[in-house]
């Protein structure tokens, strides 16, 4: 069950080290001029200026505000690796584009972003919420009242890489570290569910978008066998499954370049030789419009059309996709992945009502009509039918999904390759 009205506690605002975010189309009446000369400066304007060094030596930047629909959006993404001298771009905003929700009962359908929107419902992160790290605050229109919707902190996600290296003499010296992320995240509640949008920026470059949902199951959407699953005592309330289909629109920026190239690659069986079958990838240019779906081994990459490693390889960023369980009753959720030609008014994924899009549709799969690709725009879709069970009462433990985009040559060897084997860069001829 949705309702605009959420259970929300009030709190004051605190800023702490981040600068305010605002919500687009909104002034701030609190900011002090430090603050807004901080944010021109780092070319945020009135979105809020973020950046940290993780442990390994990697450095984040970005920008970050609250849009009512949208929720938490990043713009002007990019990273340093310690032994780059300059950062380097990778995307110019980032941001949900929609969370379509459909009951398998087939009664009831929600579509969060467009009909009540994540920034809306954004609540308060509490200390205890965001440990060791910085909460920010945006002012919500709707809410009337300043949020304290960001919080940015650093995780451990565990080996960055293990390895025993020998010499000549067969000693072995052992290479280890535990990689660290930057984890950005803000929360949103509507009507009984309450959603994480969380952003992870790691040590070696990769990218981490995720949404989780917890909270609690709707007392009220209950049906029966086949459409829902028994809970609670005997086999009388059947909580009714339903869709989370969770879109992203990426607007890439690879090596500050607009003009990305898109490719995709499929990898087929190809014969037998001695030992195993031959597995022949192939490379096929996206240069119009698409709309696709997964498939065993296929990927794509987007490529800046400039920019190459110390190697003199093209830089670039592959899209490494989770499970997905896409639905297959509407059109623009029957896909995975669409790459589009850039166009501001196009933000949504479904329910996108911006005037400037008239006669062009209202959702993503209208648009890729095989226009040429010159600033492609790529959508994720993924999707996870959730069958409730008892152990989402009470409160719901929350379930994840998502995507990530793991830099492709961007670095001739990792940004955190150890200095006395930075020597080891391909076959020794």
């Amino acid at each position: 069950m949705r309702t605009a009205l959420v259970r929300r506690a009030v709190g004051t605002a605190s800023a702490l080290l981040l600068l305010p975010a605002l919500v687009a189309g909104t002034t701030s009446t609190t900011a002090a001029a430090a603050p807004r000369a901080a944010q021109a400066a780092a070319g945020c304007g009135t979105a809020a200026a973020l950046t940290k060094k993780l442990p390994g030596g990697t450095t984040w930047t970005m920008c970050w505000r609250i849009s009512g629909t949208r929720g938490l959006v990043l713009e002007k993404i990019a990273y340093q690796p310690r032994k780059e001298p300059h950062p380097i771009k990778v995307l110019d905003s980032a941001a949900l584009a929609q969370v379509n929700v459909p009951y398998d009962s087939g009664l009831t359908e929600y579509n969060d972003l467009s009909d009540i929107g994540f920034g809306n419902t954004a609540v308060d992160i509490g200390r205890e919420e965001c440990p060791g790290g910085t909460i920010g605050s945006a002012y919500v229109p709707q809410q009337e009242r300043t949020v304290k919707a960001l919080c940015a902190t650093t995780a451990p996600h565990g080996y960055a890489y293990r390895s025993d290296v020998y010499d000549e003499r067969g000693n072995a010296k052992k290479y280890t570290e535990q990689g660290s992320d930057l984890v950005v995240f803000s929360v949103s509640q509507l009507g009984w569910y309450e959603y994480v949008t969380q952003w992870n920026f790691s040590d070696d470059g990769t990218v981490t978008a995720k949404v989780g949902a917890t909270g609690d199951l709707s007392p009220s959407d209950y049906s029966g066998e086949g459409t829902g699953w028994p809970i609670g005592k005997g086999g009388h309330d059947h909580a009714t499954s339903h869709y989370h289909s969770v879109f992203w629109r990426l607007d890439f920026a690879a090596d500050g370049s607009a003009r990305s190239k898109v490719e995709q690659y499929d990898t087929k069986k190809a014969g037998r030789g001695s030992g195993s079958a031959v597995l022949r990838t192939t490379r096929t240019p996206v240069t119009k419009e698409l709309a696709a779906g997964s498939a065993l081994r296929r990927w794509w990459r987007v490529v800046s059309p400039t920019a190459r490693n110390a190697d003199q390889h093209p830089r670039s960023w592959e899209l490494v996709q989770q499970h997905s369980d896409h639905y297959d009753a509407h059109a623009y959720t029957s896909k995975d992945v669409y790459v589009t030609q850039y166009r501001s008014c196009e933000q949504l994924a479904s329910g996108n009502s911006d005037p400037a899009c008239n006669g062009r549709g209202t959702s993503v799969d209208k648009w890729a009509n095989a226009e040429t690709l010159t600033h492609p725009v790529v959508w994720v879709n993924v999707g996870f039918h959730h069958i409730p069970r008892d152990e989402d009462q009470t409160p719901m433990p929350i379930h994840w999904q998502g995507f990530q985009l793991v830099p492709r040559d961007v670095t001739a060897m990792s940004p955190l390759t150890p200095d006395d084997l930075a020597g080891h860069n391909g076959q020794a001829h």
